[in-house]
């Protein structure tokens, strides 16, 4: 058996409107469930709906494209926390062979871990929460339907965590047999003129049925058997279509070059006791490494605990790290408080009071930006109130414009010595797929010695003597 420290997990986003089919579709995947999976709750099976975000994983064969070229003998004896960095900011796999190369070396095989997320408007806070623990998209759409509310707010949400993303037209079972390739046609050109204007418009797309005849049933069906059991649906549509671009599809994701148990960060989604063994974690690495024997803090709670085990999807594991879904217990700990949250190498998390941020108004939001107002604010799992308050729309924009005038002379500097600046990472990430690169964010050093104008809003143009700057970032 392949230990868990040679399988690359990478973390996929089930993502869409409510009733689109996204339980179905994970569940005619998955060959590993975890104990939070198919809609476990009692609430999730009576109303027939995803609450809460769900986890299971199936095992492919590491793709040609991130295999290496050459033979890697050494690959075998390379500790794990050792992992070579794989950025998958690249748009061609020819220009990552080197991090490929590294894959190879130190992988034997590719998990896929599904996160299922909720498609209700109200639970838009859980997919917020799962955002950050995902690499890449499948965002499923009802092919009768096409684009719908909550299906726009998870585009907002991929299109600031990831580049990769697939779209997967469900319930193509519902058109006349006669008529399908058309409609299924049709439908494939109404969602790319949605896309059109968002990184996403040259997107793949697939038409299947994970469940001929209806979801709801597969779902509740689904989430009556046995954690961990293969729960056949009785009737699907090209799903090995659907594997295929996949496959294709997949990209070296990116990861600490050097893991390091000083920073190491976990996402807390699901906390229970096992009676004479202790609470049990179940969660996402976003950053470092850890291992059994080590200590953990609850920042939010102020107590440490030494991690008594490891496990991967049922599988026992010396070590995990950035990327890895895993369960870890520790003893003497209360399972009741806590539900969400993290835990991190001790000193590494403080709690704050406030942030500066730079921010950019979500293009669907038709609401006013006013300074003094109060928005709910979401960091991972956990949401809280702020008031905010703009300024530096203006300073910001003139450091952002030298900024650019300085890359831009460097930029041949750059190209020849190889540098990849967009492929950079700052030390310390706390989330696998969110940046500010991919947010469309600059990247700013703040000055506290600067003054910065006030404002009583946001500022969707900065006025000019020649009319109107399109400037949309504001702090």
């Amino acid at each position: 058996a392949i230990p868990p420290e040679r399988i690359l997990n990478l973390n996929v986003g089930v993502l869409g409107h409510v009733d689109t089919g996204k339980t179905s579709l994970v569940k005619t995947l998955s060959s590993v469930l975890s104990t939070a999976a198919l809609d476990k709750s009692k609430q999730s099976r009576a109303r027939g709906i995803t609450l809460d975000l769900g986890f299971s994983a199936f095992l492919l064969p590491l793709p040609d494209h991130l295999r290496g070229n050459n033979d890697t003998d050494g690959g075998a004896e390379a500790s794990s926390h050792e992992r070579q960095d794989a950025s998958d900011n690249s748009k061609s796999y020819n220009s990552e062979s080197s991090h490929d190369n590294n894959l190879q070396q130190k992988y034997d095989l590719l998990q896929v871990t599904l996160v299922d997320c909720p498609g209700h408007a109200s639970l838009i806070r859980t997919i917020i929460g799962g955002a950050q623990i995902i690499d890449m998209v499948l965002l499923v759409v009802d092919a009768t339907k096409g684009m719908q509310t909550q299906t726009a707010e998870c585009l907002v949400i991929a299109e600031m965590t990831t580049r990769n993303l697939i779209v997967v037209l469900n319930k193509v079972d519902l058109f006349p047999e006669g008529e399908r390739e058309e409609r299924l046609q049709q439908a494939k050109n109404k969602m790319r003129i949605a896309l059109k204007g968002t990184k996403f418009e040259d997107a793949q797309m697939v038409g299947i049925s994970a469940c001929v005849g209806g979801e709801k049933v597969a779902a509740v069906s689904g989430a009556a058997g046995e954690a961990g059991e293969k729960n056949a649906i009785t009737g699907t549509h090209n799903i090995h279509g659907l594997l295929d671009i996949l496959q294709s599809q997949i990209r070296a994701p990116s990861r600490d070059a050097k893991p390091s148990p000083d920073r190491f960060h976990f996402a807390v989604d699901h906390c229970f006791p096992i009676k004479g063994q202790g609470t049990v974690l179940t969660g996402t690495c976003l950053s470092g490494s850890a291992r059994p024997n080590e200590m953990v803090e609850f920042p939010t709670l102020a107590t440490q605990k030494k991690i008594k085990g490891l496990q991967m999807f049922r599988r026992k594991a010396n070590v995990i790290q950035q990327g890895d879904r895993a369960g870890i217990c520790v003893s003497n700990f209360d399972a009741k408080l806590m539900e969400r949250g993290i835990i991190a190498s001790p000193g590494t998390v403080k709690l704050i009071r406030g942030a500066i941020a730079v921010v950019r108004k979500v293009r669907f939001f038709k609401g006013g930006l006013n300074s003094g107002a109060k928005f709910h604010v979401s960091v991972g799992h956990t949401t809280v109130m702020a008031t905010v308050t703009f300024w530096g729309a203006r300073e910001i924009a003139a450091q952002v414009e030298k900024k650019e005038k300085e890359e831009e002379k460097n930029s041949a500097f750059n190209t020849t010595k190889g540098k990849d600046k967009s492929g950079s990472q700052p030390l310390g990430k706390s989330s696998l797929g969110g940046s500010a690169d991919l947010a469309g964010l600059p990247r700013l050093k703040f000055d506290w010695n600067q003054d910065f104008l006030h404002q009583d809003n946001y500022l969707e143009t900065l006025p000019t003597n020649d009319g109107h700057n399109e400037w949309n970032d504001g702090t």
